[in-house]
């Protein structure tokens, strides 16, 4: 017979309104394990049975404040160090497996930092079960009397279930036993003592309201993911998961007796499910069995020795405990072969790898990469939970990223609504795990705020309930039952013997007509009797077919009522449908608006910006203009000072020496009229007058009670600076007594940018002809300034003059016979040359009261720089 394909009914169309659109948060519990040594420091206090208190250790970062930051953190449910594994288990795995029962999924997983406790709570110890253990026993308990024969069901790699009727099972499993070493384990088999103590669960569990007219299959497997590969640890393959065969390449060798582990592939079912594409699935009918097939692949798990952890988890493992349901026939003996009314339900249970930090587990290599690989799958699952708590939080539609790893992507449907969805929180009060369970607390916090849909309830089948134990009542199946015409006949008189041995036997015939009127009449009572009967059961037919149709008509009217309901509520939804159109458009319509708006603003804002830069740069350029101006101006108005002032300077010289000159020749006039005529002064020559009024014209007109000259001094102010010494190649050398002499000086033929740029001060030394055809020299002096190019420049302060003079000049002096002057001094006519009888140096200033000449020699000047 060909085998009947089923398909789980979890995926059947649900009208709106149904119980997909509840939801319920994801279940976070809290268990804390205890500490390994009594007087180690603890972090993490239990509150109360929902709260958990973590606090600063000592030597750990204060916050602000400067005390130790306490942070409480809520969850479903907290255990504390004294749980036993029993009461973890009536909490939050006595659910799951009732919902696996009733057909429902379910998926719980541990989480927390290597050496919390996740694979203690997950497997268990000698002589204290774990979850897993305690799941197999309540589920085995539950449906062990209701449990269909091995090879009935049979899975295939579409992710479903075929089913085999009584006569091809039978066949399969004198198939299977007939092999000489068959892979699935027996129940006859001694139970192996490294686990015996870790199945042997003393109190007895067992789930309420077992559909007891469905005969039930349990199938196992169980994977690992490692480096993000899926392997499974359930393939008959020689494996040593301790010391593979590896080269440096890190790849396998070439060695018959090893095999390398090939990784299976994720693939999606007809119903959009994710499955292990050729996982091996073991169908186990005893709580031994099923943990005798886990630990054959809990031996082949990847474990470590790291710093942390003497035997840590190296690799996510998945334990996979499949329900297969399916409904007997109408007459309660074999399995109904209807491949739409079989159930498949699927509780998982995921041992995660703990979370670790590389500077504490000292991991080098191997152990490095695979740290890597499982922090990175716990850090997709982290994001996947944040994101779904965006989009329901906050109503948006991101892509969870389930791809992104192996782990998340294969339990994507729970998060979809396919199952509750359980997790516990396995953390180590020490105080060295601080950061790493402050990390685990927040992640908790986030998955508590994921909602998973409600999933759907199985269908009924729609047969009548009671068929298995009313066919038993009966004593057997139906072939065996006696007939009902049996019964009756077995009820009349027995009839007497009808054998007649003489010919003159009167009494057998007489008792054989007896015996017949007897069984004649009780057949008349019999047949007046099922009359009444049969007239009373029509009666009460009548009666029932009135109230079943009374019912009817009930149900009817509440029918229509429900339906005016509906289609009143479908005219609502309609008109709210076209109202929300409405105000979508409108929405659209403003957010176009708005954007347009939004461009406009960012449009005047960039022209606003640029104008106001453009007034900026115009402002500036105007203050430069000004600043430029100004100095010109300042400069033009000083040039035309200095100019006007020399040009009045040269008119009022002028106009003395004319003065002067009239001055002498009314002088001389006066002398030679009051002269005596007997002594007859000698006629100088033409060329020594001209001499005498060319030597007058260029001396300085006599100022009467002229105050004395005071020569300043002005070395001591400038003998920290350094000078410029000046002095052309042209100059010639005299040999007056009178030198000028300057320290600190850089004496130099021709002025250069670098002497100037180290000196402060700087000197030039001029000569000419004088008018009297000495040579007179001139030193002028000024200030070194640094120009804005990087020049600099030379501001004149001040003109010394060094004059030689000749001491035989002659001197005029008036007559004897003159009158003396009226007060008491003597007459001033005295020669221009012999005014000055030695060499002299004079330092003058502008505004000096010494006559033009000197204020014309002592004008400050500047060079332009």
């Amino acid at each position: 017979m060909k085998p009947a394909r089923t398909k789980t009914p979890r995926k059947l169309l649900v009208k709106k309104g149904s119980q997909t659109s509840l939801k319920d948060p994801v279940g976070v519990y809290c268990r804390v394990r205890p500490l390994s040594l009594p007087d180690q420091e603890c972090c993490i206090e239990v509150i109360n049975n929902t709260t958990v208190q973590l606090h600063t250790p000592e030597g750990y970062r204060l916050n602000r404040n400067g005390d130790y930051k306490e942070t409480q953190y809520s969850f479903k449910q907290v255990f504390g160090t004294h749980t036993t594994q029993k009461e973890l288990f009536d909490v939050v795995a006595n659910p799951l497996v009732d919902d696996l029962i009733h057909g429902k999924n379910g998926l719980l997983f541990t989480y927390g930092v290597t050496g919390s406790g996740k694979t203690h709570t997950m497997t268990g110890s000698p002589g204290e079960g774990g979850l897993l253990p305690r799941c197999l026993d309540m589920i085995f308990n539950s449906i062990g009397t209701f449990q269909a024969k091995r090879y009935v069901f049979k899975s295939n790699d579409r992710n479903s279930m075929d089913i085999q009727c009584e006569v091809d099972a039978l066949l399969e499993r004198q198939k299977r036993e007939a092999m000489p070493n068959p892979k699935t384990p027996s129940g006859k088999r001694q139970v192996d003592p490294e686990f015996a103590d870790m199945i042997n669960v003393q109190e007895f569990c067992k789930a309420e309201e077992v559909d007891e007219d469905s005969v039930y299959g349990v199938f196992v497997s169980y994977i690992e993911i490692y480096n993000n590969y899926i392997y499974d640890l359930l393939e008959e393959v020689p494996f040593d998961p301790i010391k593979p065969k590896w080269n440096s390449c890190s790849t396998p060798m070439r060695s018959t007796e090893f095999v390398p582990p090939q990784s299976k592939l994720l693939r999606e079912d007809k119903n959009h499910n994710m499955y292990v594409a050729g996982c091996t699935e073991v169908e186990v009918k005893s709580t031994e069995e099923a943990f005798e097939v886990f630990w054959r692949g809990q031996k082949k798990r990847r474990i470590a020795n790291t710093h942390l952890n003497r035997e840590s988890s190296r690799s996510h493992s998945v334990f996979n405990i499949k329900l297969v349901q399916a409904p007997l026939d109408a007459d309660g003996d074999n399995v109904l072969q209807e491949k739409e009314q079989i159930t498949i339900s699927q509780l998982s249970l995921v041992d995660l790898a703990g979370s670790e930090r590389t500077n504490r587990t000292k991991a080098e290599g191997n152990r490095l990469r695979e740290a890597g690989n499982i922090n990175q799958s716990l850090m997709t699952l982290r994001t996947c939970m944040e994101v779904l708590r965006e989009n329901q939080m906050y109503g948006t539609n991101k892509m969870v990223p389930y791809r992104d790893s192996k782990l998340t992507h294969l339990f994507k449907n729970y998060f979809d609504g396919e199952g509750k969805v359980r997790m516990i929180v396995c953390v180590n009060p020490k105080a060295e795990d601080y950061e790493e369970s402050l990390q685990v607390m927040r992640f908790a916090e986030v998955t508590q705020e994921v909602e998973v849909a409600r999933p759907v309830d199985r269908a009924i089948c729609g047969l009548t309930p009671g068929r298995r134990y009313r066919n038993q009542a009966r004593g057997g199946p139906v072939g065996d039952e006696p007939l009902v015409t049996e019964v009756v006949l077995q009820s009349f008189p027995p009839l007497p013997s009808c054998e007649l041995l003489d010919i003159n036997d009167e009494q057998t015939l007489p008792r054989l007509i007896e015996a017949l009127e007897k069984r004649h009449h009780l057949r008349q009572m019999m047949i007046e009797e099922f009359h009444k009967q049969s007239i009373t059961f029509k009666a009460l037919l009548q009666e029932f077919d009135n109230a079943v149709l009374n019912k009817e008509n009930y149900i009817q009217g509440k029918l229509n009522e429900k339906e005016k309901v509906i289609s009143g509520q479908k005219l609502e939804i309609e008109r709210l449908e076209k109202k929300n159109k409405t105000l979508e458009y409108k929405i659209e319509i403003l957010e176009k608006t708005t954007t347009i708006y939004e461009e406009d603003k960012r449009t005047l804002q960039q022209e606003l910006e640029a104008q106001s830069q453009k007034l900026q740069r115009q402002f500036s350029d105007k203050r430069r203009l000004e600043a430029r101006l100004q100095g010109m101006v300042t400069e033009t108005t000083m040039k035309w000072e200095k100019e006007c002032e020399r040009r009045v300077a040269a008119k009022q010289l002028e106009m003395q020496n004319k003065l002067w000159v009239k001055d002498e020749k009314l002088k001389q006039l006066k002398a030679i009229v009051t002269e005596p005529k007997a002594e007859k002064p000698e006629r100088p020559s033409r060329e020594r007058d001209r001499e005498k009024v060319t030597q007058r014209a260029v001396s300085p007109s006599p100022v009467p009670n002229a105050p004395p000259i005071r020569l300043r001094h002005r070395r001591s102010r400038s003998a920290g600076d350094r000078w410029v010494d000046h002095k052309p190649a042209s100059n010639v050398q005299t040999e007056t007594v009178m030198q000028p002499h300057v320290p600190h000086a850089i004496t130099v033929s021709v002025a250069n940018e670098k002497a100037l740029a180290k000196c402060e001060k700087y000197m030039l030394t001029h000569q000419e002809l004088a008018s009297d055809g000495e040579i007179e020299t001139k030193l002028i002096k000024g200030d070194v300034y640094k120009t804005r190019g990087g020049g600099q420049s030379v501001q004149f302060t001040d003109i010394e003059t060094l004059k030689q003079e000749s001491p035989t000049g002659r001197k005029r002096r008036s007559s004897s016979a003159a009158p003396a002057q009226p007060d008491g001094t003597e007459s001033e006519w005295t020669d221009v040359e012999t005014r000055v009888g030695c060499s002299v140096a004079v330092e003058m200033r502008a505004g000096s009261q010494l006559g033009p000449g000197y204020q014309h020699h002592a004008q400050p000047k500047r060079k332009k720089p």
